[in-house]
C-alpha cells in the first residue's frame, strides 16, 4: 500500500511541475509571437519592448496573489529540511486558506485555528480566532478570495489549461450554497460536538480541505528525509487525496470550482462583502441594468459586490456606462484584468500614446511595491536565517539500536521522572500533545498496556513544549485531571498508571523529542528495554496490539 501511495504521489507532483513548466513556455512562447506581430504589423509602428511589457505585464491582482503566496510561505528552509516551522508567528493568521503544516508557511490558517479553538480546553481561544476572522471579513469581505489566497491563485492557474469549460446556470448557483452547509457541520458543528471529549477534531481540515493535503502532506511526504511518513498512512489519507484529485480536476473545468462551492471560509467573507471599504462597488445611479457585467463574471453573482463576488474587477471593463467602481490601492485605474478584448486594448495603447501616465501615479505605484518587496525580503531574511527559536540545538539523535541517554522529566503534579532510576523491564515514552487528536485517541491505549504488564512495563507520557499554558486553569493539568471514561469514569487521568510528563522547549517540540528523532509530527512512541537501548520508534498512532507484539517479542528473548 505504500509503495502504491509513494507512486501516485510521485507521478502527480511530476505532472503538476511538468504542467507548470508547460504552461509557462507557452505563456512565453504566445507573448513573444504577439509582440513580433504587433511591432511588424501596419497598425502599431511605433510599438516598443517598454510599452509592450507595460500593457502586457501581469495584471495588479495576479502579482498580489503571488506576492501573498510567497509571503505566506517565506520559510523556504523548511523545504529544504521537510520540517514545519513553529515559531511564534504560528499564532497569527493569515486572510486566505494556506495549510500550517506547509513546510514554508510561517502562519497558520484561520479554518485550521477556528475548527482548534472551537475544540479546545481554552474557553478565550474562540474568541480569539472569531475576532480576527471578523476583522478580516470587515475590512476585506471576499476580497481576501480573489488577491490574498493562495488556494484562489491555484485555482484560476488549473482553469487557464485549455479544455472545453462548464459555463455557470442556475445549477451551478443552486450548488455555490452548499458551502455553507460545509460550514456549519464541518468548521462548527463536529468540532464543537467533540469538545466534551477533550478531542481536538477539526473536520474539515481532516477530511476535506485540499490546501492541507497538497501544501502540507504531499510537500511533507516527498521530502527523502520525511520517508518514516509513509508508514502513517491509512485510509483516510488516501480518501483525502482522493478529494484533491477531484477538486484540482474540477477546477480545470470549472471557474473556482473548490472556492465557489466548497469553501466555508469564502462563505464566512461573503456574509461581509458589501460592508467591507476594499472591493467593488456598484453605483445605482449609473447603472442600467443591462446586465454586463453578471454575464462577464465567472462567479456566481446576481449583483456586482454579492456575497459570491471576489472583487475581482474583472466587470469593470464590461460595463458600459462605468457604473461600477474599484475602491482600494489593489486595483489598477486602467486595465485592471488584462483580458479585455483586442479592440479594447488597441483603443488604450492609442490613448496611451496620445496622454502620457502621470509620473505621480507611477511614483506611488513603484513605491508601494518597492516596500512590498523589502517587507518580503526582511521575512525571507528573519526567517531562514535570523530566527533560530525553534531551530534544534546541536546534538546527537538517537535511533533503535542506540542507547538512550538518561532523561529526567518534571512530572505533572508531584516528582520527576527519570530514566536511571527506573527498574521496569520495558520503558515506553508517548510523546503527545492535548491539541493532537490521534495522540488524545491512542492514550487508553497505553493505559490498557500499563495495567496489562503492571509493574514490567513503565509508561510515561511526554506532552510537546508547544503549549500555551502551563497553570492549572485549563491545558495539559485541566485534561489530566478530566473524567475520563476507560474503566471508571470517576477516576481521572492523574489516577491512572500512566505518568504524564513536560518535555522541556530546547528543541522542534521539545529536546527529549527532537533528541529521538522528532519531526514535528504528534504522536511519537519510543520503546527502551532493561538496559535502555532503543527498540522501537513510531512516528504516528499505535494501537494495543502494536505495542504488545513489540513488548511480548523482548521479554520472550529476555
Amino acid at each position: 500500500m505504500v509503495d502504491t501511495v509513494i507512486i501516485i504521489l510521485t507521478i502527480t507532483v511530476t505532472c503538476i511541475l511538468v504542467a507548470v513548466l508547460a504552461y509557462t513556455v507557452l505563456c512565453i512562447i504566445r507573448l513573444i509571437k504577439r509582440y513580433r506581430q504587433e511591432k511588424h504589423s501596419g497598425i502599431k509602428t511605433e510599438l516598443t519592448l517598454k510599452k509592450w511589457v507595460s500593457h502586457y505585464r501581469p495584471a495588479r491582482r495576479r502579482l498580489i496573489q503571488v506576492y501573498t503566496a510567497l509571503l505566506y510561505n517565506v520559510n523556504i528552509k523548511g523545504f529544504i529540511s521537510g520540517s514545519i516551522y513553529q515559531g511564534d508567528t504560528k499564532i497569527l493568521c493569515v486572510p486566505g486558506i494556506n495549510c500550517y503544516s506547509c513546510p514554508g508557511a510561517v502562519a497558520a490558517c484561520p479554518l485550521g485555528a477556528l475548527q482548534n479553538a472551537l475544540s479546545a480546553s481554552d474557553k478565550k481561544a474562540p474568541y480569539y480566532i472569531v475576532g480576527i476572522i471578523l476583522l478580516f471579513g470587515i475590512l476585506f469581505g471576499r476580497t481576501v478570495c480573489g488577491f490574498f489566497c493562495p488556494l484562489g491563485l491555484f485555482q484560476e492557474l488549473l482553469y487557464k489549461i485549455k479544455t472545453p469549460k462548464l459555463p455557470k446556470s442556475r445549477f451551478t448557483y443552486f450548488l455555490s450554497y452548499f458551502k455553507y452547509i460545509i460550514l456549519i457541520m464541518f468548521v462548527i458543528a463536529l468540532p464543537l460536538a467533540f469538545m466534551s471529549s477533550g478531542t481536538s477534531v477539526p473536520a474539515f481540515c481532516k477530511y476535506i480541505c485540499p490546501g492541507g493535503t497538497l501544501g502540507g502532506a504531499i510537500w511533507l511526504l516527498v521530502h527523502p528525509a520525511n520517508a518514516d511518513m509513509f508508514a502513517m498512512l491509512g485510509l483516510l489519507f488516501l480518501i483525502k487525496f482522493g478529494v484533491l484529485i477531484i477538486i484540482i480536476v474540477a477546477c480545470v473545468f470549472v471557474y473556482r470550482g473548490f472556492c465557489r462551492f466548497l469553501c466555508p471560509l469564502g462563505a464566512i467573507y461573503g456574509l461581509f462583502n458589501r460592508l467591507a471599504p476594499l472591493g467593488v462597488k456598484l453605483q445605482k445611479e449609473r447603472c442600467t441594468e443591462c446586465g454586463a457585467c453578471v454575464s462577464s463574471c465567472k462567479m456566481d453573482i446576481r449583483i456586482v459586490g454579492d456575497h459570491e463576488c471576489i472583487n475581482c474587477g474583472e466587470c469593470a471593463d464590461s460595463c458600459p456606462t462605468k457604473a461600477i467602481k474599484c475602491q482600494g490601492f489593489l486595483y489598477e485605474s486602467s486595465n485592471l484584468c488584462k483580458e479585455t478584448s483586442d479592440a479594447v486594448a488597441q483603443v488604450r495603447r492609442e490613448i496611451d500614446a496620445v496622454v502620457p501616465k502621470k509620473s505621480k501615479r507611477f511614483g506611488k505605484s513603484a513605491i508601494a511595491w518597492c516596500a512590498a518587496l523589502a517587507v518580503l525580503l526582511g521575512a525571507f531574511v528573519f526567517y531562514n536565517f535570523l530566527d533560530t527559536q525553534y531551530v534544534p540545538n546541536e546534538q546527537t539523535v538517537y535511533s533503535v539500536g542506540d542507547i538512550c541517554p538518561d532523561i529526567s522529566l518534571e512530572l505533572y503534579g508531584d516528582g520527576k521522572f527519570s530514566l536511571s532510576e527506573t527498574d521496569a523491564d520495558i520503558v515506553i515514552i508517548n510523546f503527545w500533545a492535548t491539541w493532537c487528536g490521534p495522540c488524545v485517541t491512542e492514550l487508553p491505549e497505553f493505559e490498557r498496556i500499563a495495567h496489562y504488564y503492571g509493574e514490567r512495563v513503565s509508561v510515561v507520557a511526554v506532552h510537546s513544549a508547544m503549549i500555551t499554558e502551563k497553570d492549572g486553569q485549563y491545558g495539559v493539568l485541566t485534561f489530566i485531571n478530566t473524567k475520563r471514561d476507560i474503566y471508571d469514569d470517576s477516576r481521572t487521568w492523574a489516577d491512572y498508571s500512566i505518568m504524564f510528563a513536560q518535555d522541556t522547549g530546547d528543541g522542534i517540540g521539545g529536546n527529549v523529542y527532537s533528541m529521538l528523532g522528532g519531526k514535528s509530527l504528534y504522536p511519537m512512541t519510543v520503546i527502551l528495554d532493561s538496559s535502555h537501548k532503543i527498540v522501537f520508534i513510531r512516528q504516528g498512532s499505535v494501537t494495543f496490539d502494536i505495542l504488545k507484539e513489540q513488548i511480548d517479542v523482548f521479554l520472550k528473548t529476555a
